[in-house]
């Protein structure tokens, strides 16, 4: 008899982000996180940044909401292992605090974040408007779908990436390398969301949209190149990610991520990200630098 296995359903895997985010206190800030489910390999590291913000957000009062974060990855996590969170209350405002946490796995840091939270207050108000001309989520296919189209026409570590079944789906509105060999321009759009409710805990949508922002920003900065991460011959990784939220927002409904990469040098890429709701409400802005190494180059 074969045993068949079972796929999660969405509810079910955002169960399972839900479960990733709520981090759990074991002394006066100091918090774990869990485990990916199913890890395997290097933690996602905006897991480890979404937790990191979890973290910091338990010592705060829930009216102050998480408006900014300056994260800085030094090593690559374990995916297999929970990983220890300590919160330092730098700053305690009438209207803002901020944190730092640090990462901790066997012993030895991995991140350290500095975040900023911030009651709601009126003030003045502009924002960039959304690209037109975007098709709507509707309109496209997700990860899985352009996995099964593509099946024996691209390199199988990507292939399994795509099909990999997680709690947030995303659309792609552009192809981008290696679906396409040629160079690009150095910009794509992607909507994605939680596949189910994630309940109505402000603070868990932020994570969340923590969590989710460091899908896909660092390639953009390989486009110009037509290359991506699954490519043999580059070495690809995080080095520091900021993000600044400047609305509520509900990461199980529609969002439109708008990534460009203005640099690239020095084995190193530097990308921007914009996020809009559907009705063209700008929430948030990200910045990542990442490496982007030849692997034939010898590291420092």
């Amino acid at each position: 008899m074969t045993n068949t296995p079972i796929t999660p359903t969405s509810e079910e895997l955002v169960d399972g982000l839900r479960r990733i985010l709520n981090v759990e206190r074991i002394e006066n800030d100091f918090y774990r996180g869990i485990a990916a489910p199913n890890g395997r390999g290097r933690s996602f590291g905006g897991q480890v940044i979404a937790q990191a913000l979890m973290a910091a957000a338990e010592t705060v009062e829930p009216e102050r909401k998480a408006h900014s974060l300056h994260a800085y990855f030094m090593r690559p996590g374990d995916a297999t292992a929970p990983v220890l969170y300590q919160v330092e209350r730098d700053y305690e405002g009438r209207s803002f605090a901020t944190r730092r946490v640090i990462a901790v796995q066997n012993g030895r840091p991995i991140l350290n974040l500095a975040a900023s939270f911030h009651f709601d207050e009126a003030g003045l108000s502009h924002q960039d408007a959304m690209p037109e001309g975007i098709p709507a989520p509707e309109e496209l296919e997700n990860e899985e779908q352009l996995a099964e189209r593509y099946t024996g026409k691209l390199p199988e570590v990507f292939l399994d990436f795509l099909k990999f079944n997680r709690p947030i789906e995303l659309r792609p509105t552009v192809l981008r390398a290696p679906f396409v060999v040629e160079p690009q321009e150095a910009k794509q759009a992607v909507w994605f969301r939680a596949k189910a409710s994630i309940g109505d805990n402000p603070a868990v949508h932020r994570a969340a949209l923590a969590f989710a922002s460091d899908m896909g920003l660092l390639g953009v900065s390989m486009l110009p190149h037509g290359k991506s991460y699954s490519d043999a011959t580059m070495q690809v990784a995080s080095l520091d990610h900021a993000m600044w939220i400047h609305e509520d927002i509900r990461i199980d409904d529609w969002l439109l991520y708008v990534m460009d990469s203005p640099w690239a040098g020095g084995a190193r890429g530097f990308n921007r990200g914009k996020v809009f709701t559907r009705d063209g409400k700008l929430v948030a802005n990200v910045a990542q630098e990442g490496l982007i190494r030849y692997r034939a180059e010898k590291q420092k």
